[in-house]
């Protein structure tokens, strides 16, 4: 049987109203009577209705998080630390992707589901700026991601090109110096993967290595099949370099493939590089050096962001104004630049502001 506020109540010798306040985390409570309290609430294993009281505020007690794809290992990744913090302020998470797409974008970002979210953190690819212009769905919304609107919406994001100049970095100090690319997009100059292309080239400018074109090689997409019908593309052209920055750790991992394929060893042969530190990279047969985002401050920004501004609509506060947030990155060293049975972690930077 679910135990209940009376059932509480009458174990503390308090009122209903009493034990209420003390869930509630009423500071006008004293510390004598919320020990009592906390004490009958633990030996009864009672359990607020986190729903009844979010639907007392006229909240449902969910947050949306949209991204554009679930299958991808680091938003699942990312969606995971997200559900955990949420859940640390007594928030569900309901999970969406978009597909990239934008009209799929557009319908999340206008609040088609506002009637049962409270807010929205959205990572977008191709929403535009006069789409969010346009929206009149009062939840709280956070952006993920490097496109930036000029809008009152928080945004976060890490430094691409301080992190892709650290990935190369690191290539150029092993003595690498025809480092590939794999994963370059000049289509969108405001997608990650143009903002690690620049920190390519912007690294290889501060060494005085030339940036070859010929070493770059876009792809359709950014998974193990794109990666390796980029290396292979790349192999195929005629071009061998020593060393692969990849626009991610499924990109890297595909690569690998096609090396070791050709009966190319890596490191030895090719070193490379990934971003996104997703699981898979721990465990390969040669485990991946990479650029490891820091997931966990992301999903806590993102959170404490859309919660604090319930938290202001709920009292009738002025806002605060819109921030700028920007966690920070590691770049964790292994095996694919190291050699065999290496690793070691070496934080990068990045702050929130």
């Amino acid at each position: 049987m679910r135990v209940s506020l009376k059932d509480v109540a009458e174990r503390a010798g308090v009122s209903i109203k009493t034990v209420s306040n003390v869930v509630n985390n009423y500071p006008h409570v004293t510390p004598a009577m919320r020990t009592r309290v906390q004490r009958a609430i633990d030996e009864l294993g009672y359990r607020p209705n986190l729903t009844a009281r979010h639907l007392r505020k006229g909240r449902t007690g969910i947050i949306a998080l949209a991204v554009p794809e679930l299958g991808n290992p680091y938003f699942a990744e990312l969606a995971g630390a997200v559900i955990d913090v949420a859940a640390q302020h007594e928030y569900t998470v309901l999970l969406d992707h978009t597909q990239g797409s934008r009209e799929q974008e557009i319908l999340v970002s206008q609040g088609f589901r506002s009637r049962v979210i409270d807010g929205l953190i959205l990572s977008p690819l191709e929403l535009e700026p006069e789409d969010l212009a346009a929206r009149t769905d009062d939840a709280p919304l956070v952006l993920l991601g490097e496109r930036r609107y000029d809008l009152p919406y928080d945004h976060i994001a890490i430094d691409n090109i301080a992190a892709a100049r650290a990935a190369v970095r690191h290539l150029l100090t092993l003595g690498r110096r025809r480092i590939a690319f794999l994963g370059a997009r000049q289509d969108r100059t405001v997608q990650p993967a143009h903002l690690r292309l620049l920190g390519w080239q912007a690294e290889l400018a501060e060494w005085g290595v030339p940036a070859e074109d010929a070493l770059v090689t876009a792809t359709g997409g950014w998974d193990h099949e794109d990666g390796s019908v980029a290396m292979a593309k790349l192999l195929d052209s005629g071009q061998l370099p020593d060393a692969v920055f990849a626009y991610n750790d499924l990109v890297a991992i595909g690569a690998m493939r096609v090396m070791s394929e050709r009966g190319l060893k890596v490191p030895e042969d090719i070193a490379v590089v990934g971003f996104d530190d997703i699981t898979e990279s721990r465990y390969g047969a040669v485990t991946l050096t990479t650029v490891a985002p820091d997931k966990q401050a992301i999903a806590r920004l993102a959170v404490e962001s859309v919660v604090g501004r319930l938290k202001s609509q709920q009292n009738e506060e002025t806002p605060r104004p819109s921030q700028e947030l920007q966690p920070g990155f590691t770049l964790v060293e292994r095996e694919s630049t190291l050699g065999r049975g290496a690793s070691n972690s070496l934080p990068g930077h990045g702050a929130t502001t």
